[in-house]
């Protein structure tokens, strides 16, 4: 079963859960760079200084501390690992790949998780939180089709990118990624 994987898709795709479920089945290190971040806040490492100061900011933290961070972690494990929540755009997904070359970890597979917004838009409602209403919610579409969505031609053309069906129960959609991960 390929193990270095990178999940994408929009917003309320269902990648987080579907990270947890394969990486809690399969063993690997789940690598959720919002949880890394707050990890090494709460840590006090010095990458976790740099970050909650830019964070008090309301500033974005750089895409050189979160590869630090990154980076940090496969040094330690290399025994197959899933990024969720970075990259989000093309420039990154070039660093990314610098740093995955150093390490010699290369991607296996990016599985793109599919899934209409009329479902997307209900799924997201659904979950009750605050900054989920349909303004913020259509905003966060148009940032993720204008930064995130191209990701998906780069790994087409690099010929690792798996589409996954989104639509379903968890567990239809789950069966459908270990499928293509076989």
């Amino acid at each position: 079963m390929k193990n270095r994987l990178l999940f994408l898709g929009p917003p309320g795709a269902g990648k987080g859960t579907q990270a947890d479920l394969i990486c809690n089945n399969q063993g690997l290190l789940h690598l959720s760079t919002g949880d890394l971040l707050r990890e090494e806040v709460f840590s006090g490492t010095a990458l976790g200084k740099e970050a909650e100061i830019l964070m008090n900011k309301g500033e974005l933290v750089s895409d050189q501390i979160v590869l630090s961070i990154v980076e940090k972690r496969l040094l330690k494990h290399n025994e197959g690992w899933l990024l969720d929540g970075f990259p989000r755009n093309l420039p990154q997904a070039d660093l990314l790949e610098i740093l995955l070359q150093k390490v010699s970890q290369p991607i296996e597979a990016v599985l793109f998780i599919e899934i209409d917004d009329h479902t997307l838009i209900k799924r997201m409602l659904s979950r009750g939180r605050k900054d989920d209403n349909e303004k913020v919610i259509s905003n966060r579409l148009k940032i993720y089709r204008e930064q995130t969505a191209p990701l998906v031609n780069h790994y087409k053309k690099l010929g690792i990118l798996e589409a996954v069906d989104g639509f379903g129960s968890v567990e239809d959609v789950n069966r459908r990624i270990k499928k293509v991960l076989n």
